[in-house]
């Protein structure tokens, strides 16, 4: 299918199956409409690579169709992907004020911004695109102006969440009302498509009101330095730590660029007003220990972010035996062991680390059970569709929103093509999703050749053998390099046993380049593996005398 046709069409690039790079495209009479562009960060399955980014193939070859981009808050996993694909896409990127300011920021460092129309939009200011009535609605989530879109269409109303929480005491935004959600579903809603990160959470969020009394014990009883570390999006975070510093007495350092992004952004679009002045490293570093209160970035493990150097000691801030580090944050899945790593070598210093687990010193911005089935009773919808998760994630949301009286529940994953109107929502087609790494400059298919080198490289090793030929043969000895491959201490005899293998090899290719080439591929790695268990890439040089 290449057009939507008298219908409501559902697509997710990104981010259903997985949790990060979220990309959902909703389609009508003829039109598509992207909702999100982020990324998500690598693992060891991509060598050298930190950043991943969708692969949009299925709407780069409908681009006639793509009306824009709607950008539901600021978080990576939400507009990450923007200043390397956008450009591309060509149409313009609604966002609102605090969010198009994260957006532009990353444009500019791109250079970009110029040629990309980004378009700011009020909270509750209704828009039109093509067939879609769009109305941002703000919600609690860990970063300002969060927001779900409620989005109209001649087929009936989608409300996608977006990340929310619900917080009766919000530091941070006027985050809609009770009244103002049940209105919306009173008014009748096709479909809730929502966020599934927490759904194993019998608990409530909790408010981020609640963290400050946590903050301010912890840091309050603290002897010397004290060293926060949380997301740095997470702006209502910092205005708490903000006046957890003021109340102790303690002078602020923000050690990390991603902060210094946040705090101008944020300050610009009138947020964190009462933040107190900062001081750089060196005047923190000056101060009687208990008198400093840094925030720094880095509490997933980041390995350039600022706590990493802290811990190795690479920053101009340090600590040492009776310091403080705290996690604001909760671990992401997956960061397990670096941050496990960072955690040892603060250890080795003597310094005393807080976290979730010892104190509540955090609370997520995604919701948990009792907030999703009051979600369910303000929205009413026919349809929930569950978003924003793993496969375990999504299949928990839809068993619970049936348990709870939700009509109907409908798990995709990325790649599903989902006709939500009209008649029952059916699976009608798949789309071609992938992913795209961020190599340096350049931008390469994830499971491209080479990425799957890189991998073969790491896992095996590698060989390069060059031989001199003349038209009686070889001249001169082969030479043979090697890299990764496991010989140590053996390396000289497993050379000199490769040399010979290589002169033999070439006896046996006569006059024929390629039968050579490959007989001493062949007979190289043959030696590595007997050697050493392993079949390396082996490259041949054959050099014409």
């Amino acid at each position: 299918m290449t057009t939507p046709k008298k219908e409501l069409l559902f697509l997710a690039l990104g981010g259903s199956g997985e949790i990060g790079m979220n990309v959902n495209l909703y389609g009508c009479n003829g039109k598509w409409l992207m909702v999100d562009c982020g990324i998500t960060f690598a693992d060891p399955q991509y060598p050298g690579i930190d950043v991943i980014l969708p692969d949009l193939q299925f709407i780069e070859e409908r681009l006639d169709d793509l009306i824009g981009i709607v950008l539901t808050h600021g978080h990576e996993d939400h507009i990450g992907a923007l200043p390397y694909l956008a450009e591309d896409l060509g149409v313009p990127l609604y966002a609102t004020p605090f969010t198009a300011g994260l957006i532009r920021g990353k444009l500019e460092e791109e250079g970009n911004a110029s040629r990309v129309k980004l378009r700011v939009i009020q909270p509750d200011a209704p828009f039109d695109l093509g067939p879609f009535g769009i109305t941002f609605v703000p919600m609690s989530h860990s970063i300002p102006e969060a927001s779900a879109l409620l989005i109209d269409t001649p087929y009936g109303r989608i409300f996608h969440t977006g990340d929310w929480k619900l917080d009766a005491r919000p530091v941070i935004g006027s985050p809609a009302t009770p009244d103002q959600l049940a209105a919306i579903g009173k008014d009748g809603v096709l479909a809730l498509v929502c966020d599934s990160t927490n759904v194993f959470n019998n608990d409530a969020s909790g408010s981020e009101s609640d963290v400050l009394a946590g903050l301010m014990d912890v840091i309050g009883k603290a002897k010397g330095r004290v060293l926060v570390t949380s997301f740095a999006s997470n702006a209502a975070r910092l205005h708490t730590l903000g006046k957890v510093a003021i109340e102790t007495g303690r002078k602020l350092s923000v050690q990390g660029r991603s902060l210094d992004r946040i705090l101008k952004v944020a300050r610009a679009t009138g947020y964190l007003k009462d933040f107190p002045d900062t001081i750089d490293a060196e005047a923190a570093m000056r101060l009687p220990r208990d008198k400093v209160l840094v925030i720094a970035t880095g509490g997933q493990g980041e390995d350039r972010a600022a706590l990493a150097r802290v811990a190795n000691g690479q920053h101009p801030i340090s600590l040492d035996q009776g310091d403080t580090v705290v996690f604001s944050s909760k671990q992401i899945p997956g960061n397990e062991v670096a941050i496990g790593r960072i955690q040892n070598q603060l250890a080795a210093k003597g310094v005393i680390m807080i976290t979730d687990r010892q104190a509540h010193v955090h609370v997520s911005g995604h919701p948990g059970r009792p907030e999703l089935l009051q979600m369910y009773k303000w929205m009413k919808p026919e349809i929930l569709m569950p978003v924003h998760g793993e496969m375990r994630h999504l299949m928990e949301q839809a068993r619970f929103a049936l348990s709870e009286g939700v009509p109907r529940a409908v798990v995709q994953t990325n790649g599903d093509i989902i006709r939500l109107a009209p008649g029952n929502p059916t699976k009608i087609g798949n789309a071609a999703v992938g992913r795209l790494v961020l190599d340096g400059d350049v931008i390469l298919p994830g499971d491209g050749s080479t990425i799957n080198e890189r991998r073969k490289l790491g896992l095996f090793g590698q060989i390069s053998v060059a031989v001199a030929v003349g038209q009686r043969g070889m001249i001169g000895q082969p030479q043979v390099r090697i890299q990764g491959i496991p010989v140590e201490e053996d390396r000289e005899p497993f050379l000199d046993e490769t040399i010979g293998a290589v002169i033999a090899a070439v006896k046996q290719g006569g006059r024929d380049r390629d039968k050579m080439r490959e007989q001493i591929r062949l007979a190289t790695r043959k030696v590595a593996t007997r050697w050493t268990g392993k079949k390396p890439i082996v490259d041949v040089l054959l050099i014409e005398a």
